[in-house]
């Protein structure tokens, strides 16, 4: 840990942490002739750990009054685990219950159950770095790669706003995928897409995404949130004009995906609990040995010099009103 101040100068202070080792600090009474006292080897260690308190409190006053703090520092990690980014659909759809309407009181919608199982499934998570991303009109940079699970929980909830009518999946990928740049290649790298539709993504945004996906080596999961009598990943139009990009999004879109050289997996699921069992089945499979570094922030460490201050000065207070006057 590489401890800082914010103000060096007040650390001639310190000095006056030395006051106690000459001052005694308690009332002294007369005594005859001391030798003829019988040892007392107690009072001569609290006499000790008093001085200490003292010292203690003095110097935990200076130090918070300096502005100790620690800086940001590296810290290398060994686990199982993946480099995950999250990134949702924020379109007006995912609002909308399981069945294609607005959730009542014993529905919840698509977004809703999304969020609750993502949030359970960061928690479970022990190892590795997450973040977050959505899209809808345009994609937003909700939560860079991190450690701290909480934060990303806290994305999760944020992303409970009022959604938008148009989803550009191309360029929420694009932003997902800018995660990982310049970033070492020390374990498995993974997005995992949950939507419920899709768009058509023009020739130019496919070939840059497949370029992107081989040179950041990312793995693709697509959890996709089917609505109740909608047309599915796998579906095949009975009638042969209507299989084209326009009309069957979704079905192109997975097209797509299977054939960006980079592994990727599809889940159609159509209820909460499938979305369950999707998340859990990404879970069990991104388990893999992980090497990786965690950035942890700069930590002001004022307060706890002036706790530990105070506490000090509890004790000696405490002592001192114990203390016997002299007759």
């Amino acid at each position: 840990m590489n401890l800082v101040v914010t103000t060096p100068w007040v650390l001639a202070g310190l000095l006056l942490a030395l006051l106690p080792v000459f001052s005694r600090g308690m009332t002294t009474s007369p005594t005859p002739y001391l030798p003829l006292l019988p040892p007392d080897p107690l009072s001569a260690v609290l006499a000790v750990l008093l001085r200490l308190c003292a010292m203690t409190a003095i110097a935990g006053l200076v130090l918070g009054m300096a502005g100790l703090y620690s800086s940001e520092q590296r810290v290398e990690r060994i686990g199982l685990g993946a480099h995950i980014v999250l990134l949702l659909d924020r379109s007006s759809s995912m609002d909308n219950s399981f069945a294609g309407r607005a959730p009542n009181g014993k529905e919840e919608s698509k977004a809703d159950a999304a969020r609750r199982l993502l949030t359970a499934f960061v928690q479970q998570r022990q190892n590795g770095l997450m973040g977050v991303a959505e899209y809808s009109t345009s994609p937003l940079y909700v939560m860079p790669l991190t450690e701290n699970k909480q934060a990303v929980q806290a994305a999760i909830a944020a992303t409970a706003t009022p959604a938008l009518g148009f989803t550009h999946v191309s360029k929420g990928l694009s932003m997902a995928l800018s995660f990982f740049q310049g970033q070492t290649v020390t374990g498995s790298r993974i997005i995992v897409l949950v939507s419920d539709g899709a768009a058509v993504i023009d020739h130019d945004s496919e070939q840059k995404l497949r370029e992107w996906f081989k040179q950041q080596q990312v793995h693709l999961y697509w959890v996709f949130l089917r609505t109740a009598n909608s047309p599915g990943l796998f579906d095949k139009p009975e009638d042969s004009r209507d299989d084209n990009p326009q009309v069957m999004p979704e079905r192109y879109l997975h097209q797509f995906f299977s054939s960006l050289g980079s592994p990727y997996q599809a889940y159609q699921a159509e209820s909460p609990n499938a979305l369950k069992q999707a998340i859990a089945d990404i879970d069990h499979l991104e388990n893999t040995p992980l090497h990786y570094w965690e950035r942890i922030p700069k930590q002001d460490l004022s307060g706890l010099c002036y706790r530990w201050a105070s506490i000090m000065l509890a004790v000696l207070l405490a002592v001192k009103f114990c203390e016997r006057k002299p007759c």
